[in-house]
């Protein structure tokens, strides 16, 4: 039992590091390489950067330290450790890779914003969906979607539009035609990488209610509950064709879990009846809270 929620955390911060190092790569190999901004403190990292030389991963940790505190105060001391976390594995993976990626990886600066844009929206979903942060407007976003149902991505879409513009007043190198035209580019980066949160944040958010027909819907049950820490409500029934009285086993879970149940249930009872419904919204312990 005490191995189980080792093993759990070394999961969630495993997906952290995995997701903070897709966000550094699009930053490191698609985006500054060709002076393109992106949102939040990584985009004044990258404003700092192209007037001043200053590496982006120094300015990524020293803004992110005073956001920290406002981190553990309003989410809580979980969520601070791993916005500590983070930022400090953010801020090491982005001067490093800084250092390594000195060209583009891609010379097309269209395509070169549109990957960014992806990866680091995957990036940051993952990290997302684990509780933890990147720091800046990421900590924005998730104070007021842990109080309103406001997607992040629109919270960060949003804050991040004046970041992006002030790049016209720091690439004085280019005429204003170019500087616009990058502006652009990073106002594309920013639409995907807001988009792709949130399709990796609904993806990760998808319920189904399953209805389990088993004469050892009690094995099943407690597979369930033990396994998978789901909650499941025993109804009675009846089949009408045969007349025989049957137990019903409901639950409803992730639908990334629900892989994990259909094992159970071929393990227990192959000639199992199972019906699975995609549901709108689940509200309660162990899913959404209602926020208004």
């Amino acid at each position: 039992m005490v191995l189980k929620p080792i093993l759990k955390n070394i999961r969630v911060y495993s997906l952290i590091i995995f997701g903070l190092a897709l966000y550094a790569l699009s930053w490191t190999a698609f985006l500054i390489p060709h002076r393109i901004t992106g949102g939040g403190v990584s985009g004044i990292g990258a404003l700092i950067y192209y007037a001043t030389g200053f590496p982006l991963g120094y300015t990524y940790f020293i803004i992110n330290v005073v956001l920290i505190l406002v981190a553990i105060k309003m989410l809580g001391a979980n969520f601070g450790v791993k916005t500590i976390f983070g930022v400090i594995a953010g801020s090491i993976l982005l001067s490093v890779l800084q250092k390594v990626i000195t060209i583009p990886i891609i010379e097309d600066k269209l395509l070169s914003a549109i990957i960014g844009g992806i990866l680091a929206g995957v990036g940051l979903g993952i990290i997302f969906t684990q509780g933890g942060s990147t720091g800046g407007t990421d900590i924005i976003a998730m104070i007021i979607n842990k109080y309103r149902n406001v997607s992040p991505g629109r919270v960060i879409l949003m804050c991040d539009v004046f970041i992006i513009g002030s790049s016209f007043l720091v690439l004085t190198e280019l005429v204003p035609v170019k500087r616009i035209e990058t502006i652009v580019y990073g106002y594309v980066t920013m639409a995907i990488t807001a988009y792709v949160i949130d399709a990796v944040l609904s993806g990760n958010r998808q319920s189904v209610q399953m209805f389990i027909f088993s004469k050892k819907y009690d094995e099943i049950s407690d597979r369930i509950t033990k396994q998978i820490g789901r909650g499941v409500t025993v109804i009675d029934g009846q089949g009408w064709y045969t007349k025989e009285n049957l137990k019903v086993a409901i639950t409803l879970v992730r639908k990334h879990e629900s892989s994990d149940i259909y094992k159970i249930i071929k393990e227990i009872d192959p000639e199992a009846f199972i019906s699975v419904a995609n549901v709108m919204g689940v509200y309660g312990r162990g899913f959404e809270k209602i926020k208004l």
